[in-house]
């Protein structure tokens, strides 16, 4: 296929990716998830974008990394559309916020604020960013069918990983300590760095897009003196997003 075919940062060409698109931030994690697929196959590596393609249940799949952040997010999920992707499932790790959210359980976005920059190249800060109904439960009820203690709710995203974790070190530590507690007093679940960017862009794009996180660990726990282990194992949260993007295609199938 001539190269010039082929999306400017992904590497992939018209028909090497399915509709259906689990999105992780890791690169090395793409492979164990292409594991779950039929027949996956590597399609292209580059930059922090690397994409395998198979099938789930006959319909043709696909995992592409997104490196960190919502600028690189947005990128593949705009690329990947343009290819004719049009129900994405994002699977990556997260911070606890609220306190029982323990190291290891699973946390399903049903929204997120608005912490960072690249939505607002989309739409007006008025615009919530919020996960397509269908991909919230059926993630919500895939975690529980597998037996992970399942937290669904707003997450916070941010562009400073930094930011968050020694917040008295930046020049705007007055802002992001006074944002924090109002995290922690809204309830929000979890901090993690792509939901918003990707609700939103999903929404100017017209398609179906939802987030699960395995959780990493919680300061706010870690604060209050409460007991937790690190948990860096991810192999749950990639389960998660297998099960429920299972369920849609069946869903999808069974509406036709």
């Amino acid at each position: 296929m001539h190269e010039l075919e082929r999306q400017y940062h992904i590497h992939c060409a018209p028909g090497e990716v399915g509709r259906y698109v689990i999105l992780p931030g890791d690169p090395g994690r793409c492979a164990s998830i292409a594991a779950y697929f039929d027949d996956a196959k590597l399609i292209a590596q580059n930059r922090e974008y690397t994409t395998y393609t198979g099938t789930l249940l006959g319909e043709k799949v696909s995992v592409c990394s997104t490196g960190i952040g919502g600028p690189s997010a947005s990128i593949a999920m705009e690329e990947l559309h343009q290819l004719g992707a049009d129900t994405f499932v994002r699977t990556g790790t997260c911070g606890g916020i609220d306190l029982d959210v323990k190291s290891g359980d699973i946390v399903v976005a049903t929204g997120a604020i608005r912490y960072e920059h690249t939505s607002v190249e989309y739409a007006p800060i008025e615009f919530p960013a919020v996960a397509d109904l269908s991909i919230a439960m059926a993630l919500a009820e895939a975690s529980r069918a597998l037996g992970y203690t399942t937290h669904s709710g707003v997450v916070q995203c941010k562009d400073s990983f930094y930011g968050q974790h020694s917040p008295e070190k930046s020049p705007v530590y007055y802002e992001l300590l006074n944002k924090w507690e109002s995290w922690k007093r809204l309830g929000v679940k979890a901090s993690e760095m792509e939901s918003a960017a990707l609700f939103v862009v999903a929404a100017a794009l017209h398609v179906r897009c939802g987030s699960c996180f395995h959780v990493v660990w919680n300061q706010e726990r870690e604060k209050a003196g409460l007991d937790q282990d690190m948990s860096e194992d991810t192999s749950a949260a990639v389960k998660v997003a297998v099960e429920a993007l299972k369920r849609v295609i069946a869903e999808d199938k069974a509406a036709k």
